[in-house]
């Protein structure tokens, strides 16, 4: 008995192992996408020069420039925009695609008939505003989550002004 493959199938063997070594080298980079889930940010570093930031479509990013030229890119909606970035005099130093993402998270998805109703799930189940959720859920959440900052800027705001009675 001979343990020697047939040619056809190491020339096969042989195709697959050099496609999986060179895979990474084919897949296209792209330095110019930013890509972000919705609800979060990412940092940026741009050329120190960027005076001025044009945001394509604000409902899907927004796109804040802080000192030194580093931009903070935040998911506000599903899809694709771009930014433009100036120097004082107008000229374009960087135009760049931003790609935002679902959350990234562990969600769960209830569907109660039409409406939907998401929970983040880490690792107890919590609710959790989710573009796309029904009406009355996303409602009720951004209702209570108003209320909680209202109170907790309150206490804040009543804990300094309180320290500053004493001083």
């Amino acid at each position: 008995m001979s343990s020697v493959l047939p040619r056809s199938l190491r020339l096969a063997l042989s195709s697959l192992a050099l496609g999986l070594l060179f895979w990474p080298l084919a897949a296209p980079a792209e330095p110019n996408v930013v890509a972000v889930n919705v609800d979060q940010a990412k940092l940026v570093k741009l050329p120190a020069r960027v005076a001025t930031i044009v945001v394509g479509n604000p409902m899907i990013a927004d796109v804040t420039l802080q000192p030194g030229g580093v931009v903070v890119v935040t998911g506000k909606g599903y899809g694709a925009t771009n930014f433009i970035a100036m120097d004082r005099s107008g000229e374009i130093l960087v135009d760049r695609l931003i790609q935002v993402e679902g959350p990234s998270e562990q969600l769960v998805t209830v569907y109660r008939g039409v409406d939907r109703e998401t929970y983040s799930c880490m690792p107890m189940c919590q609710r959790r505003m989710t573009l796309g959720d029904g009406d009355h859920y996303f409602g009720s959440v951004v209702q209570q989550a108003g209320a909680l900052n209202g109170q907790a800027s309150a206490a804040a705001n009543g804990t300094s002004a309180g320290a500053n009675k004493s001083n």
